[in-house]
């Protein structure tokens, strides 16, 4: 499994070589084309690795059209799915379980990215004083050209420096080695990379280069930038009616008397590929110009990569929003006498809870408003957004009772009438795609593990609805049904896969989904060491995380799952009903 970061870097890497990949096959569709058109395609390439896919559908998801249809298009949900590959053990938005035996794999490989990215980043400063150190040796030359020209006397070739303000370097005596025919081509091609502002697209490609240095595909594609870039300018020179033999020749001759630029944001007029570039040049090749439906096609191309994940983003935020209208709790039974107090916490005796009383009352100690929801409507913490804050720090103690007997679920009915009358409790409910665990079987065969034996009849009592919930009597047969979890332990009695569940989702801060096919009841027992997350999740509101064991040496909850119970955790992503505050208030005393 991987870590969040690593999954989001992980996805990012792999949609910029798939966008990479689309943009070869399209340069070799326009190869006939030019030159300057696949250059522009090679740019927008190299430019995705610095705008994550993620990064556009969170800005339509900022840009919901909150009038559109409900229902979300599937477009949208198999296109993220494509996009992210690569699962993360983390969620995005809710406090979850890293796994065990934590690894310091994100600092190792950040503390490498590091290095990489500070050796580079030296050797392009050290290239850049070096140009600007043969630019302030030169000596200014009238040559009544569009930009300024420096002559140095330093062994460089004919090129242009800087982005903004852009000077054409020449070395020393140039002028005297070639002919004037030879120069006037020359200079068109350096004017060209004026013109056209080729070093402002270099450093960008640097700063690519010096992020992603660890990806080939990046290095490659900057090759093709600077290939396609040299042979755009050759194409226009050839255009402006330059001898294709003397142009070839002016180039020859330079590459024979001075050394190739230092630095990827000169835009010179030798590099590339020499022989092949020589021979395109003598035979005339010029690329063909666009048609007006390649040109349509192109443009709609570029347009559809930014507003398609954008569009996404857009129309998962309004099938979310328009899912569900505001809501309170539907008029039903209430509570015939309701005390509400504030509570002070006990830090050396923290007692909290919702406990049902016989007749359908119940007796709340130190309870949140967070937690009276997850009791009221049966949803788990990591389910409950929105809201201030004091819906998880303010706590009470509430006394009820109904008028006459309740059903067995009677109260949970009248506690939501109350969250609605007393707290003023106004929400409506989401489904979002979040990560979840699904729990499959461990083993190919479907051997369970010791802690899960199948439950014998008779080893179990029904539980008696009139009386309130909690462990049996000494000497007691334990209830059947019952799933008991504390920090380190979860037990069951008689009990399905699916009583066990929300004890694991709790524990997790995730959704786990039951996907073992598992129909029987189960003895269950099950011990792990839980880590600093699972101990935060099972803390009463409010408080610290429990302390660590004495002893951490024993299974983390995936392991013990495995070894003990024969089960295993898998991360995906599936709908996830969320349940979304939009009102509620303090109540008074009394």
């Amino acid at each position: 499994m991987i870590p969040e970061s690593l999954s989001s870097i992980a996805n990012h890497l792999w949609q910029s070589t798939l966008f990479a990949g689309l943009a070869g096959l399209l340069t070799v569709a326009l190869r006939k084309n030019s030159a300057r058109v696949r250059y522009w395609v090679w740019v927008f390439a190299s430019m995705k690795f610095l705008i994550p896919l993620s990064l556009l559908i969170a800005i339509g998801g900022r840009l919901e059209w909150r009038t559109a249809p409900v229902i979300t298009p599937d477009v949208s949900l198999v296109m993220q799915q494509v996009s992210q590959p690569f699962a993360a053990t983390t969620g995005s938005s809710v406090l979850v379980t890293v796994p065990p035996t934590p690894r310091p794999l994100s600092p190792i490989l950040f503390g490498v990215w590091a290095c990489g990215f500070i050796g580079i980043s030296i050797s392009w400063f050290l290239r850049l004083r070096r140009i600007t150190a043969a630019v302030r040796a030169g000596s200014p030359i009238q040559l009544g050209l569009r930009i300024p020209v420096v002559s140095s006397p330093s062994f460089l070739e004919p090129g242009v420096f800087g982005v903004f303000r852009q000077i054409l370097l020449l070395p020393d005596g140039i002028l005297d080695h070639l002919s004037p025919e030879q120069w006037k081509s020359v200079v068109a091609h350096e004017l060209c990379h004026a013109r056209h502002r080729d070093n402002l697209m270099s450093v960008v490609q640097m700063f690519i280069e010096a992020i992603f240095w660890f990806h080939p595909l990046v290095w490659w594609v900057g090759d093709r930038i600077f290939q396609e870039r040299e042979r755009a300018c050759d194409e226009e020179v050839l255009r402006l009616g330059n001898d294709p033999r003397t142009y070839a020749e002016g180039i020859l001759k330079v590459c024979e008397l001075y050394l190739e630029s230092p630095m990827a944001c000169v835009a010179g007029v030798s590099g590339a590929n020499i022989r092949k570039r020589i021979q395109q040049i003598m035979s005339h090749q010029v690329g063909l110009r666009l048609t007006f439906a390649w040109k349509v096609g192109l443009a709609t191309a570029a347009v559809s990569a930014v507003t398609v994940p954008i569009a996404v983003g857009i129309l998962n935020a309004t099938a979310v929003h328009a899912q569900s209208p505001t809501q309170t709790a539907p008029a039903g039974p209430k509570f015939a006498v309701a005390s509400i107090k504030s509570a002070a916490p006990n830090p050396e005796s923290f007692i909290f809870g919702v406990r049902p009383m016989p007749g359908g009352g119940i007796n709340a100690a130190n309870v949140t408003l967070r937690l009276l929801i997850q009791v009221a409507y049966g949803v788990q913490e990591f389910q409950v957004s929105g809201g201030q804050g004091w819906i998880e720090t303010a706590r009470y103690n509430i006394e009820a009772k109904p008028d006459s007997p309740a059903g067995p679920n009677g109260w949970k009915e009248m506690l939501k009438s109350l969250l609605a009358d007393r707290f003023q409790l106004a929400f409506h409910r989401e489904t979002k795609e979040l990560p979840v665990y699904a729990l499959v079987l461990a083993r190919k065969d479907g051997k369970l593990g010791p802690g899960m034996v199948e439950s014998k009849e008779g080893g179990c009592a029904a539980r008696d609805p009139s009386k309130p919930l909690g462990p049996p009597a000494p000497g007691q047969l334990p209830f059947c049904g019952n799933v008991l979890g504390g920090a380190s332990q979860v037990t069951g009695t008689a009990a399905t896969v699916g009583d066990v569940t929300p004890m694991l989702s709790r524990t997790l801060g995730r959704k786990v989904i039951d996907k073992t096919g598992l129909t029987g009841k189960y003895d269950i027992t099950l011990n792990y060491t839980p880590d600093e997350n699972q101990r935060a999740m099972m803390a009463p509101p409010g408080q610290p995380p429990r302390p660590a064991p004495d002893d951490a040496s024993g299974p983390s909850l995936f392991s013990a799952l495995q070894e003990q119970l024969g089960l295993k955790l898998e991360a995906e992503k599936a709908p996830v009903e969320v349940f979304v505050i939009v009102r509620a208030v303090k109540p008074s005393d009394n």
